[in-house]
C-alpha cells in the first residue's frame, strides 16, 4: 500500500513532466508550422499534426495508454502523408515523432516491433516524396527520409531508455515495500512469540498445580490452599506481564533491541548507522530499549525510509530517519504512551518531523531514570 505523501509526490512529478512536454512541443510545433507553411491551408494541415501531439502529451501518464492515442496517431500519420505528397512540408512528421516515441514504450507486448514499424513508416512515406519531386533526389532523401527517420530513432531510443529506467525504479520500489511489509510481519511474529513465552509457561505451570491440588484435596487441605495461592499469584503476574507486553512496557534489553532493529531495517532495504558516543547507563537501558523498539516499528509501518541513524549516549538515544514526508504522521499512539512513561521516570521524549526527516530522542538527566 503506497503512502499518500508518495502518491502526491508522484502526481506532482507527473504534472511537471506533462507541463514541460506540452510547453516544449507547443513552442517547437508552432515554430515549425510558421517556417514550413506557405499558405493558410498548409498551416491548417501542419497544425493538425501538432495539435494531435499536444493532446497526447497533455494526457500522458506514467503508465497505460489512453484510448484517444490511436486516433491522434492516425491524424499525425495522415498529416505526414499529406505533408510529403501535397503540402511539401518536410516538418510534417513532427506530430508522429512526438506521439509515437511517447507511447510505443508503454505497450505491453511488441513494443520494439511497434517502434521499428513507426520508424519504417516515416521513412517509407518520406521516400514517396521522390514520386512528386523526382528532380530533387538528394534534397528529398535528406529532408524527407534521413532527417525524419533519424529524429524518430533518437527520440524513440531516448523514450525507451526512460521507460526502462521508470520500470526499474518501480520494480525496486515494489520490492522494497514487500521487504518492509515482511519486516513488520516478522515483528508481529516476534510479539506473538513473546506472548507465547509469557502465557504458555504460566498455563503449563497452572495446569500442573491444579492437578496436584486435585490429588491433595482430601488428604492435605493446607497444601491445596498453598498451591491455589501460588496459582492466583502466578495468574496475576501473567496478567501484568501481558499488559506490559501489549503497551511496550515489558523489560527489554537495549543491546538485543539494537541488534533486532538493525536486522529489521536491513531486511527492509534500509541503511543503518549506529554511533556510540558513550556506554549507556544500565539504569536507563530498559526504557531506551522500549523507545528503540517502538520507533523501529513506526519507521517500518509509517515511513518510506532509506536510511536510519541511531546515536547512543550515556543518558539517552536518538533515532533519525528520512522518508517521513511532509504530511503529519498518524498512528503514533505508542510514542505518546512512551512519552508519559519516560516523563514519569525523569526523562524527556522528543519527537520532531522536519523536511522529510523524523527524529525520536529520549534523554534522562544525570544519566539515570528515577525509580
Amino acid at each position: 500500500m503506497r503512502s499518500p505523501d508518495r502518491g502526491g509526490a508522484r502526481e506532482r512529478l507527473r504534472r511537471l513532466n506533462v507541463t514541460t512536454m506540452v510547453t516544449v512541443n507547443a513552442s517547437v510545433g508552432t515554430l515549425l508550422v510558421a517556417v514550413d507553411a506557405r499558405t493558410w491551408w498548409d498551416a491548417v494541415i501542419l497544425s493538425l499534426g501538432v495539435a494531435a501531439a499536444l493532446v497526447a502529451s497533455a494526457r500522458w501518464t506514467a503508465s497505460g495508454i489512453p484510448r484517444f492515442v490511436l486516433p491522434c496517431l492516425v491524424i499525425t500519420a495522415l498529416v505526414w502523408i499529406a505533408g510529403v505528397l501535397f503540402v511539401g512540408g518536410h516538418t510534417a512528421f513532427y506530430g508522429i515523432s512526438v506521439l509515437g516515441p511517447l507511447y510505443a514504450p508503454k505497450l505491453q507486448r511488441h513494443r520494439v516491433v511497434a517502434a521499428v514499424g513507426l520508424i519504417a513508416f516515416v521513412a517509407a512515406v518520406g521516400t514517396a516524396r521522390l514520386l512528386v519531386a523526382p528532380a530533387d533526389v538528394p534534397e528529398a532523401l535528406l529532408l524527407y527520409v534521413l532527417t525524419p527517420a533519424g529524429v524518430m530513432v533518437v527520440v524513440t531510443g531516448g523514450m525507451f531508455a526512460g521507460q526502462v529506467f521508470y520500470d526499474l525504479v518501480e520494480e525496486l520500489e515494489q520490492s522494497r515495500e514487500r521487504e518492509a511489509e515482511l519486516a513488520v510481519v516478522r515483528e508481529r511474529v516476534r510479539f506473538a512469540s513473546d506472548l507465547h513465552d509469557i502465557q504458555g509457561h504460566t498455563l503449563h505451570v497452572v495446569k500442573l498445580k491444579i492437578a496436584l491440588a486435585e490429588k491433595l484435596v482430601r488428604s492435605d487441605i493446607g497444601r491445596v490452599e498453598e498451591e491455589l495461592r501460588e496459582v492466583r499469584a502466578l495468574v496475576g503476574d501473567t496478567i501484568t506481564q501481558t499488559k506490559e507486553l501489549a503497551y511496550a512496557q515489558r523489560r527489554l534489553n537495549l543491546s538485543v533491541e539494537l541488534e533486532n532493529a538493525k536486522n529489521l531495517f536491513e531486511a527492509a532495504g534500509i541503511r543503518v548507522r549506529v554511533d556510540r558516543e558513550a556506554d549507556v547507563d544500565e539504569r536507563v537501558n530498559e526504557l531506551l530499549g522500549q523507545v528503540l523498539r517502538e520507533t523501529t516499528t513506526n519507521i517500518l509501518r509509517h515511513a518510506q525510509a532509506t536510511q536510519v541513524r541511531i546515536t547512543l549516549a550515556e543518558s539517552g538515544i536518538t533515532i533519525v530517519n528520512d522518508g517521513a514526508g511532509t504530511a503529519p504522521l498518524s498512528g503514533l499512539s505508542g510514542l505518546s504512551t512512551l512519552r508519559e512513561r519516560v516523563g514519569d521516570n525523569g526523562g524527556e521524549l522528543t519527537v520532531e518531523q522536519t523536511d522529510g526527516r523524523f527524529l525520536t530522542a529520549a534523554a534522562f538527566s544525570n544519566g539515570r531514570a528515577d525509580r
